[in-house]
Parts: C-alpha cells; structure tokens; sequence
C-alpha cells in the first residue's frame, strides 16, 4: 500500500543546480545570493529590508534583542503555536506569558490579549498561525495604543494575505521560517523583514558576531577592512548556497499558493457533508496560503481525534496531530497561565490532513472517504 504523506516539499532540479552553481562558484557561506535573496523576499511581502537568518527561531531571538527584551519583562504569546514562539522569549531571560486564541483562526485577537496584558509586558508575538493571517489591523493598532511592539510570527505565512496585502507588509517586525514543511524552503532558514533601516542593520550585525563590516564586505573590498565588534551578538547566518534554492523557490511560491488553495477548495467540497468536521478556513480580513489543512472534530462526530489518526494510518494517510499547546508540555510545567479553553480544544481535537502538490484527486476523495466511513 502506496502512503499519503501529509508534507511533500517542492524541489527539484532547478534547485539542485542552483545550489550546485553556488558549490562552483567557491563562494559558499553567507554572500551575494544571500544578498539577493533577501532584497527580493523582502520585495514579495512588502518589507523594506529583509535580514537572513539560519531559522525563524533565531529570528524571533534577534527581534526580541532588537526590542531590548530582557529578565523582567513580559511577553505575551500564544500557547498555540510550535514551542519555537515561546521559547525565543526565554532565550532573553523574559517570560512568556500565553494569551487564548481564536476558534475559527488559531490566532491571538485583541481581547486575547488584552486579558493577559500587564505593566510588564514588552511585547506581543503574534501568529499568522498555519498560514492563516491573524487580523494585522486591529493587533497593530491595539499594539500602538498599549505602545507594545508587535513582532509577527509569520513562520508559515508566506504567500498569505491580509486585507489584500502580503502578509508582511506595513508590519513593524515580521519572523518567517524556511524549514521543508513550508511552503517556501531552504531546507532550513528564516528571515527578518522590517521596515526601519536603523533596526536592519542591527540585525545584520547581532546574525554576525556584532561586526560593523559584514565578511562578504570584507571579502569585496580591495583594501584591508579592520572590522570592530559592538556588541556580543550571534552567528545566526545563512548559507549562499541555502539562499541560491531560495531564489528558485520564489519563483513558484505564487503557482504553490494557487494550487494548494485549490487542494484546500476541493476538501472542503469533499467535507461538506460530514458532521462534526469544521475545516479551517479564510479569515474575513484576509486568505491563507494553506501551508496546514486542520480539520476539528466536533462531539457531534463521534469518534476522538487520537482513533481517526490511528484510522487514517491503518488505511495509509499520514496524518498529525492538531498544532500543540506549549504550556501543556513538559517544557512549560508549573508555568503559570490563564485559563486557555480554545487553545486546548484545539490542539487536543484537531488534526492535520495531508496537503502538497503531489496530492491528487484520488488521494483527497480516499482521505475523505476514511473519514466519512468513521463519521457517527
């Protein structure tokens, strides 16, 4: 029996030469593709400056650095989210303080996060979770009026859309991660966009030990550079030949969105009439990439999350579980938090179903038919 993968990347050969053309060229750590790269990812979602980065979990690290987030200080979060999110907040010594979610998006909303708010907040970290774009307009401006930075956890997010702009544009700070479940990837790797081109070139040198002349200025340059070391800082760098796949995949990241929201639209037609099985889909204020299809299981449906996957597993489909909870890990233990109603609902009754361009109609109608066979 042939499986369904939940998660196929899209690569092929035109990456592999890319990167094989970056070995040849003997340039091969962080340089002119790196470069490229990030003037022209920065130009897709609207930012002025983008700043590689070897994850978005140092990306998230180097924003909360950026902001000056230190021991004392709060910031808010969303439990429902990879760990990732909350744990950049501990890499400064800051604590998280998770805040609810909404049921329809797996975002953090304004009343969310206003009930966990304190005088110690610092800052919010925002979710565009699974690629579907939280609502930019009232988290910024209620950002503004608590003079709150906002830093947009965009992991997922690119190709996404918010009130008819890329996800992205007009955010202060924006984290975006490459890993291979995205949509975008450069088997590992991230980006910081961001709009302030004093905050750029912190960036730039808190990836690079804190140097005030990067290495590939230095290599360019006909004299001797004696660089200077400002700060203590990081080695967060990504690789040329990382950036060389990247710059192929923008080139099919609108032909990916286009067709997974397709897969999405043909789901959804295929779940229509299965009670107790609400598909996530496009907020009113924007529409999703669908880098995840999660499905949520009403009572209604009569059978628990953890037996459909088994089910789905037995009949070949590579299933996952719903997005986890942090502050239910062992991580998180003895954290405490506000109650968190939605956010356990749904990483306990959710679940992921298998979305990527190798997935047919048959695939989809076979997955389907699992779960209507199973269905009350």
């Amino acid at each position: 029996m042939n499986r369904i993968p939940v998660m196929v990347p899209r690569l092929g050969e035109e990456e592999a030469q890319a990167a094989a053309e970056a070995v040849r060229s003997g340039w091969v750590a962080q340089g002119p593709r790196v470069a490229r790269f990030e003037r022209e990812f920065a130009a897709l979602v609207g930012a002025d400056h983008g700043v590689a980065v070897s994850s978005c979990t140092t990306a998230l690290h180097l924003a909360l650095v950026l902001l000056d987030v230190g021991p004392g200080d709060e910031v808010v979060v969303p439990s429902f989210s990879f760990i990732a999110t909350a744990n950049a907040v501990r890499y400064v010594g800051a604590t998280p303080v998770f805040a609810d979610v909404d049921l329809d998006t797996g975002n953090l909303t304004v009343a969310t996060v206003d009930a966990v708010r304190t005088s110690r907040t610092r800052a919010v970290i925002a979710v565009h979770q699974g690629g579907v774009p939280f609502d930019v307009a009232a988290l910024r401006d209620a950002a503004v009026g608590w003079g709150v930075p906002l830093v947009e956890d965009a992991a997922c997010a690119a190709g996404s859309t918010a009130y008819g702009r890329p996800v992205g544009a007009g955010a202060a700070i924006s984290a975006w991660s490459f890993h291979p479940r995205k949509l975008l990837t450069t088997g590992e790797g991230g980006m910081v966009t961001v709009d302030d081109p004093e905050w750029a070139a912190r960036l730039r040198r808190l990836r690079e030990h804190g140097m005030n002349v990067s290495a590939a200025d230095r290599h360019a340059s006909a004299q001797p550079v004696l660089e200077a070391y400002l700060e203590t800082a990081f080695n967060y760098r990504m690789t040329d030949i990382q950036a060389a796949i990247g710059l192929v995949q923008l080139g099919r990241l609108a032909e990916l969105v286009t067709q997974r929201r397709a897969l999405a639209a043909r789901y959804h037609d295929l779940l229509a009439d299965v009670d107790g099985l609400r598909p996530v889909r496009d907020p009113g204020h924007g529409e999703t990439n669908y880098q995840s299809f999660w499905v949520l299981i009403g009572p209604e449906y009569g059978v628990g999350r953890d037996e459909v996957l088994a089910e789905l597993a037995a009949a070949g489909v590579s299933a996952r579980r719903g997005i986890m909870a942090a502050h239910l890990e062992p991580a998180y233990a003895g954290v405490a938090s506000a109650p968190l109603p939605v956010t356990e609902r749904l990483t306990r009754d959710s679940l992921i179903l298998p979305l990527h361009h190798q997935l047919t109609e048959d695939d989809q109608r076979h997955i389907v038919g699992v779960l209507r066979k199973l269905a009350r």
